[in-house]
């Protein structure tokens, strides 16, 4: 490498260092590691394993080798789990990088409480799995859903990160859950509490924002959006944080495609069916209909060449 080559990198070097200086507040520079985005996926895909025993892995499992295959799986998602809560407490209290972790055998402790509450999370997934096959004319099977359908994945996924959620874990449930975003299309926030027997059909475009409270026995399709209509802020300007900002859907209630309903009071009542693009920013009172009227076709014949 030559002279003036040398001299560019050192000064682009320095130009570099010296943006580091300017906005420290996006650089970790000599602080505790992030949590794997990788591992973190890859203890996805080992807790589905558990969840689903037959459906994922390679190992074919029968009822002499089912006890060794759960009992190995959970040694090793409780120490890998155990490694990136450790990330993730450290991250969230600014832990020295310099000094003995003091996070480790907590997050050891809230390692076995998660895999303490699988049987818990695979409860509320059977029930989705049903409510799926039950709502959708075109499923054949309950294996289809389970191994099939990008809406019970994204909610096996917030299953798994809303447990961490309420367990107080940081970053790992957001992690988890714009993991499910990106291969789903559904973007569902680890925070907001969804009752029993959830589907959503097709998936692509939902968005469940983080206080949503819906009940159990909810259908929702593709496109739906369940969000805030403003954000309160406090007397510097700043929005203020842990207020309800998203919609209640309660018991029995179906969302069609595309429908967008705002707002932290607003309650979708029980039975409801809120028609596809629709645009809801008020209270529905329940078992009733909310729809668009018809819009008026024009119908012509194609002009002949």
């Amino acid at each position: 490498m030559n002279d003036l080559a040398n001299n560019n990198l050192n000064n682009l070097t320095e130009a570099i260092l010296a943006s580091y200086d300017m906005e420290e507040k996006t650089c970790r520079i000599g602080e505790t590691f992030l949590p794997s985005r990788s591992k973190i996926v890859e203890i996805l895909k080992q807790l589905q394993q558990l969840l689903f025993p037959g459906y994922f892995g390679h190992k074919k499992l029968t009822d002499e080798n089912i006890r060794y295959h759960v009992g190995n799986l959970q040694a090793k998602l409780a120490d890998e789990l155990a490694d990136q809560i450790r990330h993730c407490m450290c991250t969230e209290r600014t832990c020295s990088a310099c000094v003995p972790d003091p996070c480790r055998h907590e997050a050891e402790k809230e390692a076995y409480e998660f895999l303490g509450r699988l049987p818990k999370i695979r409860s509320m997934l059977a029930m989705d799995a049903q409510a799926a096959y039950d709502g959708d004319p075109a499923a054949k099977s309950i294996d289809e859903i389970i191994y099939c359908y990008p809406g019970f994945y994204a909610v096996t996924i917030y299953r798994i990160a809303h447990e961490l959620t309420d367990m107080d874990i940081a970053l790992m449930p957001r992690i988890m859950t714009e993991y499910a975003h990106s291969v789903t299309g559904a973007d569902i926030h680890p925070g907001a509490k969804i009752g029993e027997s959830f589907f959503i059909d097709h998936a692509t475009g939902v968005v469940i924002g983080e206080t949503t409270h819906i009940g159990d026995n909810v259908k929702i399709y593709q496109g739906v959006t369940l969000g805030a209509l403003s954000f309160p802020k406090d007397e510097r300007g700043r929005v203020i944080k842990g207020l309800q900002r998203h919609p209640t859907i309660e018991d029995g209630a179906t969302v069609y495609a595309n429908a967008t309903i705002l707002g932290g009071d607003t309650v979708i009542g029980k039975g409801v069916t809120v028609g596809g693009n629709t645009f809801v920013t008020s209270s529905i009172t329940p078992e009733h209909t909310v729809s668009h009227k018809p819009a008026a076709l024009h119908v012509r014949a194609k002009r002949k060449k």
